[in-house]
C-alpha cells in the first residue's frame, strides 16, 4: 500500500526543465562531460547572464540582462564544452498573453524594444493598445526580452 502511494507522488512531480546552457554548448551529455564548471565563461561573459546552475554547470539567467551572442564565453573555454555555433538551437522566447499588461489594457513596448531580431511584433488590440505577437523564425532566444518584462509575461524556454 505504501508503495502504491509513493509511486503516486512521484509520478506527480513534473518533469525536470532542461537547462539553457551558454552559446555553442555541446549536446547535453557531451557538455556535461566536458565541462569542468570552472566558471570562465561566466567570467568572460560581459552581459553576466552566465551563472552557475545545478551541480555548478553553467546556465543562463535573464531576469536583469540578454545574451549578446559574441562568443566571449567560447573564446575562454578551454575544454571545448563551448565549441558549437554560436546560436540556442531548440529554444526560443515564449510569451504569455494572459501575464502581459496589454491584456489589461495597459501600453508597454519595453520587450519589442529589447529584441534585436524584432522577432515581437505589436498589432492593434482593445482600446488601441499594442498587443505583442512572437516570430518564432525570427527569435534568437537570446533573452533581452526577459529582463525587461515588468510582468514577467516572456521566458525562454526549449523545445
Amino acid at each position: 500500500m505504501v508503495d502504491t502511494r509513493r509511486r503516486f507522488f512521484l509520478r506527480a512531480q513534473p518533469a525536470p526543465r532542461a537547462a539553457q546552457r551558454p552559446p555553442g554548448a555541446l549536446a547535453e551529455p557531451e557538455f556535461l562531460a566536458a565541462c569542468t564548471r570552472c566558471g570562465d565563461c561566466a567570467k568572460a561573459c560581459p552581459t553576466r547572464v552566465i551563472v552557475p546552475g545545478d551541480g555548478g554547470f553553467p546556465t543562463l539567467d535573464f531576469r536583469h540582462d540578454g545574451c549578446e551572442l559574441c562568443g566571449e564565453c567560447q573564446r575562454s573555454c578551454r575544454t571545448g564544452a563551448l565549441s558549437g555555433p554560436l546560436a540556442f538551437p531548440g529554444w526560443q522566447a515564449v510569451l504569455q498573453p494572459a501575464a502581459c499588461l496589454a491584456s489589461r489594457g495597459v501600453e508597454c513596448r519595453l520587450c519589442g524594444d529589447a529584441c534585436e531580431p524584432r522577432a515581437l511584433r505589436f498589432s492593434p488590440g482593445p482600446r488601441g493598445v499594442g498587443v505583442p505577437h512572437l516570430d518564432a523564425e525570427r527569435c534568437s532566444a537570446c533573452g533581452h526580452c526577459v529582463g525587461v518584462c515588468p510582468t514577467q509575461a516572456l521566458s525562454v524556454r526549449g523545445a
